[in-house]
């Protein structure tokens, strides 16, 4: 079994992109990223994020096909950081992490992250709030109806951190912390 495998879940806009490029620094792990290759179907399909989403909802097979395939890159590899909403759920057998971060907060980083714009367009944070929070409320129906599982129960999850108030670095320096202790624990 693989145990060098971190999934990283979180509320849109925690900082798991930029979690995850430090902690890919500090371990020199492999990245898999479920959200880039969502973000490249809507593009291709010329929709926004939100309007992609909506499409999930009818389409549940290219949903399961998004998660499956971190499950299978899982299979196959180890010294892995796997970031992806489902993550936790499509790689039991890794230390499993969710971000959480306060909406105004979100909105804020999401408003002003350059890259997110050709998929995510708000004229103001106030819109990024309500977007925001429409999808949050969407991929939750989508993940229970798709696979009964609920995202936002805390217990599925090794370590919970709120990165509201937190630089990315710190929260890397928690996982770091937390993952090394929960892999000692897996190798007794």
């Amino acid at each position: 079994m693989n145990i060098h495998i971190i999934t990283i879940a979180g509320d849109i806009a925690s900082g798991k992109g930029t979690v995850t490029s430090l902690l890919k620094q500090e371990l020199g792990y492999e990245v898999y990223k479920n959200g880039e290759y969502v973000r490249k179907l809507a593009k291709e399909m010329n929709m926004s994020i939100v309007e992609f989403q909506e499409y999930l909802n009818a389409h549940e097979e290219i949903d399961r096909e998004v998660e499956k395939s971190a499950s299978i890159y899982a299979k196959e590899h180890d010294n892995l950081i796997i970031d992806a909403r489902l993550g936790f759920y499509a790689v039991p057998q890794s230390f499993k992490i969710y971000l959480k971060v306060d909406l105004k907060e979100a909105a804020t980083r999401a408003y002003n992250d350059s890259l997110r714009k050709d998929t995510e367009k708000y004229e103001s944070i106030e819109m990024a709030m309500k977007d925001i929070k429409y999808r949050y409320e969407q991929e939750n129906m989508r993940y229970l109806k798709t696979y009964n599982v609920r995202r936002d129960d805390m217990s599925n999850y090794d370590l919970v951190i709120d990165t509201t108030n937190k630089l990315p670095e710190e929260v890397a320096n928690i996982i770091l912390k937390e993952n090394k202790n929960w892999v000692k624990d897996k190798e007794k």
